[in-house]
């Protein structure tokens, strides 16, 4: 193992080293403490599992105000005492995307997350999920018929797309002016500047442009759909939240749903195109799929992690922690801990324990799109297996085995592909 010191001059945030694979760094960390502190922004690195969970959970300790932002700007004014609740309400509104609901605490938090849950009801997932494998049909059609391609801009991208528009009730006629206006994605010749460069298009002025108009309208003209269900949806208290209430909602489900699924269906790919017996075990056997998605959410999760800021001195992991201290939960090194699954770097088809990844966060900000997004992987990877014989990385995009380059998106808080190479052979029709 790498031992910690020789990552001392190294930043976390911005070092690119880290982009590629950050699993040696987050296991130098644990093995010294799974609470520590990186010497750059004075950071709290929390890489236990037990550890993780307890802040994730621990929402009268840990506020959530800085979840996406971290030490980047900073809090405006500094933290000081021993309980720093006040300073946070007071100057919450200072904050770098304050009104998004993952920056929340409640009870704020609590009726925005019941608003939400509103718009994605069971019973709308599972109609949304029978949508789900014609989608699936029509753009794998589309894309396996060259033999070859690029995964997540040909195929990954504009399924999640599609999926999660029919599930906040976009109409058809709008969908192909979403896809546009959304997937813009990194080329395969694109420099780590450049990916930056493209990366840094935020679709959410396009989203709330679109929900403003579409929530004003079945407001003011009600029908039969889902966009009226959720133009009409009320705070469990009965009031009407304000347009932009339920607009940031849609748009922050719309762009969180889609990008945590393209991560999981590229990572998931590349572990099938790799791994040719694991390939042949899931043509064999799809009941072993549920479980193949749960480990490869737990080995790769789409999201590195997010930060907490603590309103009170606590203590975790037998650490102090004084009020004011900013930590980071890192996801993807709570779910390598050692001590909560065994031989944690090895991808095990059959973990017994693999739904306990901490992929979807944990506490109140669980990610309320998970079932949703299990879903979507179950049926892409039932339908690419049924439509092919063999799946294969491409030489020319990764190089050769025992010899691969990958390009990841150089971010901090995501983990994923940018590109996917794949080459198939097509299963003869009907077979």
């Amino acid at each position: 193992m790498t031992e910690l010191h020789e990552y001392d001059s190294k930043d976390f945030f911005s070092d690119e080293s880290f982009v590629g694979d950050p699993y040696p760094y987050f296991d130098a960390l644990r093995s010294e403490s799974p609470v520590r502190r990186e010497p750059h922004h004075g950071v709290m690195l929390v890489t236990g599992y037990d550890e993780a969970a307890q802040v994730a959970q621990d929402a009268d300790a840990w506020s959530s105000c800085i979840s996406v932002t971290g030490p980047f700007p900073g809090f405006p004014v500094p933290l000081e005492g021993d309980d720093v609740s006040d300073l946070i309400a007071e100057h919450r509104d200072k904050l770098p995307m304050n009104d998004q609901l993952p920056v929340l605490d409640p009870p704020e938090h609590t009726k925005h997350r019941a608003l939400m849950m509103k718009l994605i009801t069971p019973k709308r997932l599972k109609e949304n999920e029978d949508e789900m494998t014609g989608v699936a049909d029509r753009l794998l059609d589309e894309f396996l018929a060259k033999g070859s391609g690029e995964f997540i801009s040909q195929f990954a991208a504009q399924f999640s797309l599609h999926v999660i528009a029919d599930l906040l009730g976009v109409p058809d006629e709008d969908r192909i002016e979403f896809v546009e206006a959304l997937q813009r994605r990194p080329q395969a010749q694109s420099t780590l500047g450049q990916i930056k460069s493209e990366l840094s298009h935020s679709p959410m002025e396009f989203l709330y442009l679109r929900f403003t108009d579409y929530i004003n309208d079945r407001r003011a003209n009600p029908r039969q759909d889902v966009l009226t269900g959720m133009a009409t949806a009320t705070f469990p208290d009965g009031s009407t939240p304000e347009v932009m209430d339920v607009v940031r909602i849609a748009a922050n489900v719309f762009s969180a749903g889609q990008e945590t699924t393209v991560r999981l269906l590229s990572s998931a790919l590349l572990i099938i195109a790799e791994n040719p017996d694991l390939q042949a075990r899931l043509r064999a056997d799809a009941s072993l799929i549920p479980n193949f998605i749960e480990e490869t959410l737990r080995t790769e999760s789409p999201i590195k992690g997010d930060f907490r800021l603590a309103r009170k001195t606590t203590e975790v992991g037998g650490i102090e922690l004084k009020a004011g201290t900013m930590a980071m939960i890192l996801n993807g090194a709570a779910n390598r801990d050692p001590r909560h699954f065994e031989d944690p770097n090895t991808f095990d088809l059959e973990r017994k324990n693999a739904r306990h990844h901490m992929a979807f966060g944990r506490g109140i900000h669980t990610c309320p799109g998970a079932p949703l997004a299990r879903a979507e992987a179950r049926t892409c990877i039932e339908r690419i297996l049924a439509k092919t014989t063999d799946i294969r990385l491409s030489e020319q995009a990764h190089g050769p085995a025992g010899d691969r380059r990958f390009m990841y998106l150089p971010t901090y808080i995501l983990r994923g592909l940018a590109f996917l190479g794949l080459e198939f052979d097509l299963a003869e029709e009907g077979a």
